[in-house]
């Protein structure tokens, strides 16, 4: 009882918090000052009452980072299979508690998978060699997709990054339609994390994948693509490099992979017959510049 009169009097945690730091420079020490760091707190997901994943996210836009990680995982296969969903503070973290359907559930005990969430690299988990390639359909892909709106989209991206202009510390995830206007962003301590949130918020929008792309500003793993490619996203553009297994998950699974995008290059991995090279954009109007 006292537990629970303790969690209930907590107060949700923030994205962000001020701590007190001392600055050095070459001509010695600095005053005392207050820097700003992203938040990273333990999050249970817990499907019908059982505790299956935990990990350790930026505590927003929880309800997108559990859908979309339940459709990225294969626990959900669309938006109609979760009946409910609850986010409990408690003094060890967050749980979302997910309502979802019998036959879900059913599978995802057979799976008998734990879990462990984490803001480095890994495969979260899977408990032989034989679960981790999970894409079996080919993606379909849209329109063939503009450089010029690719340079665009990674010139504006950095202005609907908020909490990394904050804190330096945190990635994020963002749509892209193929006129390259960013149309949702999503921001996490974790590069999944804040991939997972943004397939979640598409999903609930009942949105098409296939016209656009996912622009990540993190490095393109096999794991990034795979979530990728299960959400139906036809194209997955990173700011860094992807890993050679990437490469050949993206190739067997019909999605476009490009890597070290900047402001006026980048690097085609797979797909390449989906990607015009066109000339960059001459009008500053014409970046990417609208957050919807």
């Amino acid at each position: 009882m006292q537990r629970e009169h303790l969690a209930s009097a907590l107060t949700p945690p923030k994205q962000a918090c001020h701590v007190p730091v001392w600055r050095v420079c070459a001509d010695g020490w600095q005053r005392s000052t207050v820097d700003v760091l992203v938040e990273e707190t333990p999050v249970a997901l817990v499907y019908n009452g059982i505790s299956h994943a935990v990990m350790l996210a930026t505590p927003t836009e929880l309800d997108d980072l559990a859908l979309g990680f339940s459709l990225s995982e294969g626990i959900l296969d669309d938006l109609s299979q979760l009946y409910g969903l609850d986010i409990e503070h408690s003094a060890d973290g967050i749980s979302i508690m997910m309502e979802i359907a019998s036959r879900q559930f059913h599978s995802l005990k057979n799976r008998r998978r734990a879990l462990a969430g984490r803001t480095g690299c890994g495969l979260c988990g899977v408990d032989s060699l034989d679960g981790v390639a999970r894409c079996q359909t080919p993606v379909s892909r849209g329109a063939a997709l503009s450089a010029s709106r690719i340079f665009a989209a990674v010139k504006a991206l950095e202005r609907h990054q908020p909490l990394r202009q904050t804190t330096g510390a945190a990635h994020a995830a963002a749509w892209v339609d193929a006129d390259g206007v960013i149309h949702q962003v999503r921001e996490d301590v974790g590069r999944h994390n804040a991939l997972d949130k943004l397939i979640g918020a598409r999903a609930r929008l009942g949105a098409d994948n296939r016209e656009g792309f996912a622009l990540v500003s993190s490095r393109a793993s096999y794991e990034m693509v795979q979530k990728t490619a299960l959400a139906g996203m036809g194209a997955l553009v990173a700011l860094s490099a992807p890993t050679a297994l990437a490469v050949r998950l993206a190739e067997s699974s019909g999605l476009t992979l490009v890597g070290f995008a900047r402001q006026h290059s980048l690097v085609v991995y797979a797909g390449a017959s989906h990607v015009l090279a066109d000339m960059p954009l001459a009008r500053e109007g014409d970046s990417a510049d609208t957050l919807r």
